[in-house]
């Protein structure tokens, strides 16, 4: 969900907080990111691809 904080996305999505950070924490890992950053430049990279 873009532009939200991990507390607004976990509250859209009816979560907690906890679970949006292991995720985020899973993808980043399985991409080899450090951040949401570094994810939405990853995601523009693939998408334009």
């Amino acid at each position: 969900v873009e532009g939200l904080s991990n507390r607004e996305v976990a509250a859209e999505l009816i979560i907690s907080v906890k679970t949006v950070e292991y995720h985020l924490s899973a993808i980043y890992r399985k991409l080899d990111l450090r951040s949401r950053s570094q994810l939405a430049v990853h995601m523009r990279h693939e998408l334009v691809n």
